[in-house]
């Protein structure tokens, strides 16, 4: 199997729970026809999935720069503060120290924020791609006549039934025809107002 990406060792679950959804219980065994997707090689291999982790990276590359740059400019502090702080003032060394102090607490707030934003940014991203990528491959199988795609959990199947290639590039095409940019998922429509139940007269 494949390296499971980032985003393959999450979303690979509610895919597959998908997946099984496309069989259609009254077609006979013999009459169905049947395929395997490789779904951790599709969610590694996927164009919408390296756009959307590239896009994470872009994302929060000013940020993760930033706090480089701190870490530096405190590793620095402290290394003057470990040479010098012998020959240093008292009130000079206190002041150092307290500075030190004080950007540290600050260092660990953004990358406590940092980590924070980007664990919510990913699982969104991961919500988006799942929901992609599952409407892709049901949009495959429909196009394709399939009654059965399976994922994981497969002990053996024979190489002319794993369609994951076919799969792969029908995603590619849909990504350069769109553009670079990975197909929002319908939106389900809202279902119909119950009107209210008549109010019943009062008696005389």
């Amino acid at each position: 199997m494949a390296r499971l990406s980032p985003f393959s060792k999450i979303a690979a679950g509610p895919i597959l729970a998908g997946l099984a959804l496309l069989a259609p219980l009254g077609v006979a065994h013999a009459e169905m026809k049947i395929a395997v997707v490789n779904v951790p090689r599709l969610l590694d291999e996927a164009p919408q999935a390296k756009s959307a982790m590239q896009a994470l990276q872009d994302e929060f590359a000013p940020r993760q720069k930033e706090i480089v740059a701190q870490q530096k400019e405190l590793k620095t502090k402290e290394d003057k503060l470990n040479r010098d702080g012998a020959v240093m003032a008292e009130n000079e060394r206190r002041n150092a120290e307290k500075d030190l102090r004080d950007g540290q607490r600050e260092l660990a707030r953004k990358q406590n924020e940092y980590v924070e934003d980007l664990n919510l940014r990913r699982n969104e991203e991961i919500g988006k791609l799942q929901r992609s990528l599952l409407q892709e491959v049901q949009a495959f199988a429909r196009t394709s006549n399939y009654d059965l795609i399976v994922g994981e959990g497969v002990l053996y199947v024979n190489e002319s039934m794993d369609i994951t290639a076919q799969v792969l590039t029908a995603l590619q095409a849909r990504y350069k025809a769109t553009g670079g940019v990975a197909p929002k998922p319908a939106t389900p429509k809202p279902a119909a107002a119950t009107p209210p139940p008549p109010q019943s007269k009062p008696q005389q």
